[in-house]
């Protein structure tokens, strides 16, 4: 590139978020990483990153850290990309009201307070991207990821009446909904149902052991698991192709279950995605 572009990622520590972060980096993009634990964002400064903290369910964290990235860009931002998400696993009738919302702060409200943000910075110049990392979770559902895919399906509704609204500003939204991708997701997703769900009192509690099982399981969670640099080829094109796709599937699963739900009914549907989950326990 000619010109530097400036692009802030949140969600950097590790996985989709650092892989990003690193392969921009690499081509030329002046990349502001972000990430919600202090020892983090000192990690990602070590590694040469302009790094700063973010924490997407702290309206005043938000605010710093957007200010902090624009005192640096004289006021200007190219590209965001919204990627900073963890995975809430149990049945939904295991699910508290309180982590149903902290499900959706994360993984919504922050994404969207952040975004609104940005959208005028983007509107004075004229143009901008913004790629929200959605899931195969975020057009489909499987047993016990209530809380996730509820997260999923709102931020892609969201987008799209967002990218309506934005029609002939200049400024282009894109989802990436990513199958199995080599991540923390899975640990991450662990200690989160171990802290916010009852298991031992739960008429679900035959299920949640082998959903135990496959969490603990070391090696690649799913089939068609890809790295993150899979995901990493789908932002590079929807920053850099002048008329970048609404979506990006990425892995076999997505592009699978996207054929399944346009042919198949939603009876159909079910009985694939029953079979497919082992009823619940894979």
């Amino acid at each position: 590139m000619s010109e530097a572009k400036n692009i802030l990622i949140t969600g950097c520590s590790s996985g989709i978020g650092l892989c990003a972060a690193k392969g921009l980096k690499a081509r030329g993009y002046r990349v502001f990483a972000t990430a919600r634990k202090p020892p983090d964002v000192e990690s990602l400064r070590q590694q040469g990153f302009e790094a700063c903290q973010l924490d997407l369910d702290e309206s005043r964290s938000i605010a710093n850290g957007l200010d902090r990235v624009l005192e640096q860009t004289d006021g200007r931002l190219y590209a965001l990309f919204n990627n900073g998400a963890y995975g809430q696993p149990g049945a939904v009738e295991d699910l508290k009201r309180d982590v149903l919302r902290r499900q959706f702060e994360t993984n919504l409200f922050g994404w969207h307070e952040l975004t609104c943000r940005v959208i005028p910075v983007m509107r004075r110049q004229g143009e901008g991207r913004i790629i929200q990392n959605s899931s195969i979770l975020g057009f489909m559902t499987l047993p016990y990821r209530g809380a996730y895919v509820a997260s999923k399906f709102a931020l892609e509704g969201l987008s799209d009446t967002l990218r309506l609204e934005l029609a002939g500003s200049g400024i282009h939204v894109s989802l990436i909904e990513p199958g199995p991708i080599e991540s923390r997701f899975r640990e991450n997703a662990l200690a989160m149902w171990r802290r916010h769900i009852d298991a031992e009192h739960s008429v679900h509690q035959p299920y949640y052991r082998a959903m135990l099982a496959r969490l603990e399981k070391a090696g690649p969670a799913a089939p068609f698991t890809l790295p993150a640099e899979a995901v990493l080829k789908k932002v590079i094109h929807a920053l850099e192709s002048r008329n970048p796709k609404p979506r990006y599937p990425v892995t076999v699963p997505t592009h699978l279950f996207a054929l399944l739900r346009r042919l198949l009914t939603s009876r159909g549907m079910d009985r694939a995605l029953l079979k497919i989950s082992g009823g619940g326990k894979r």
